[in-house]
């Protein structure tokens, strides 16, 4: 399977339908659902079905196969081979492929048309393909979801007030009473959006391809984690909790107050600084998905070369390369450098916009280029970024 390494500029959208963005965010954003038909002008389905059965094949891209044959709920993880797959004329499953904007360059310049969202939301696309009556059950997300439809038709329920309570013994987190208050039909183009907490269900009413652009916020314990994993890297603490014994003691179980106080007062003063949890932000939140595994090259070419290549062609982010940054800092796949000048401002570029011009690259003045060139090339052996085109 051939996979897309980079993918071209998309702008990102200024108006969803007839909504202004400005507008959805002030009225909608992490508020309210809303179904929005013809969402995107020239809205064009980035993946067949047949491409998206042969992403499910590949061990590199996780896959889910849901059926709920004769009543019964059932969930298969790929890869799956396509004799693996029920016959399309079944009724009742759905194939799930997840992070498709990793593998396929279509989906990722359709998931850049969403980049007037924080990229350090953004989570992944995922597509399903949906037999007739397939679906994965009434549920609730914890994320923001765009629901675009590709192809077929979808029959969405949606309800704010649910009961939460799951069906017992299932493989999926499915609600056992669901009631909806809302219903749309999605023809190809239309798009609902779902802020988190909202429960629903989404039922293919013909052989039907759903596109999920997700964006998500790391829950607080991701980010105590991130940051006790930061400091113990950065800033390893040396020594113990003291002693303050000086006399026997009549109650040998009773937590000394002392040593309490003692631990309250050194994890007060181990509190992040605001850089320090803008560095641990930027190292978590641009963490590569765990499948992710980047091949270095093995022939790379040498520096000079790849200056000269550079400088006539560009470079482009390899579609699984995250890279975000915020002031003098920035950290692309969990890696944090600190930039400045010409080169901050060059970098910055190529975070946003995903690529780097020759013209941009030339100029950089010849102090500054030295150790532009020098990180672009290490990130090139990596595999993290390429030379425009390839």
């Amino acid at each position: 399977m051939t996979t897309a390494l980079t993918a071209a500029p998309a702008a990102p959208l200024r108006r969803l339908g007839t909504w202004r963005v400005e507008e959805f965010l002030a009225r909608h954003w992490q508020r309210q659902a809303v179904c929005i038909r013809q969402a995107i002008a020239g809205f064009s389905n980035p993946v067949s079905r047949t491409r998206l059965f042969d992403l499910a094949r590949s061990a590199d891209v996780e896959s889910r196969l849901v059926s709920a044959f004769a009543g019964r709920w059932k969930v298969r993880q790929g890869p799956f081979a396509s004799s693996a797959l029920p016959s399309l004329r079944r009724a009742g499953w759905t194939l799930l492929v997840q992070g498709v904007d990793l593998h396929d360059s279509a989906t990722a310049a359709l998931a850049a048309r969403f980049r007037f969202l924080p990229a350090a939301r953004f989570d992944d696309v995922m597509i399903s393909y949906a037999s007739d009556r397939g679906g994965v059950g009434p549920h609730v997300d914890q994320y923001d979801v765009f629901l675009l439809q590709g192809q077929g038709r979808r029959r969405w329920r949606i309800a704010v007030d649910f009961d939460p309570r799951l069906i017992d013994d299932m493989p999926l987190r499915v609600l056992a009473n669901f009631r909806h208050d809302r219903e749309w039909i999605l023809e190809p183009g239309d798009l609902l959006y779902l802020p988190p907490g909202v429960a629903h269900e989404g039922v293919a009413l013909d052989q039907s391809i759903t596109i999920s652009i997700g964006f998500r916020l790391p829950a607080w314990q991701e980010v105590a984690e991130a940051w006790s994993e930061h400091r113990a890297r950065v800033a390893p603490r040396s020594g113990r909790v003291p002693d303050f014994t000086r006399s026997p003691t009549r109650t040998p179980a009773r937590l000394p107050a002392a040593m309490v106080d003692a631990v309250v007062r050194e994890l007060r003063r181990g509190a992040p600084a605001r850089v320090e949890a803008r560095r641990t932000l930027l190292e978590h939140l641009s963490e590569p998905k765990p499948t992710v595994i980047f091949n270095a090259r093995r022939r790379a070419i040498g520096l000079p070369r790849f200056v000269q290549a550079a400088g006539r062609r560009g470079v482009a982010m390899d579609l699984r390369t995250r890279m975000l940054y915020e002031d003098g800092d920035l950290a692309i796949n969990g890696e944090l450098q600190s930039v400045s000048g010409a080169t901050g401002r060059l970098l910055r570029c190529l975070a946003n916009q995903g690529r780097l011009s020759a013209a941009a690259l030339r100029s950089a003045n010849a102090r500054e280029a030295s150790g532009l060139f020098s990180l672009l090339h290490n990130w090139y052996r990596y595999g993290w970024i390429h030379l425009a085109g390839d």
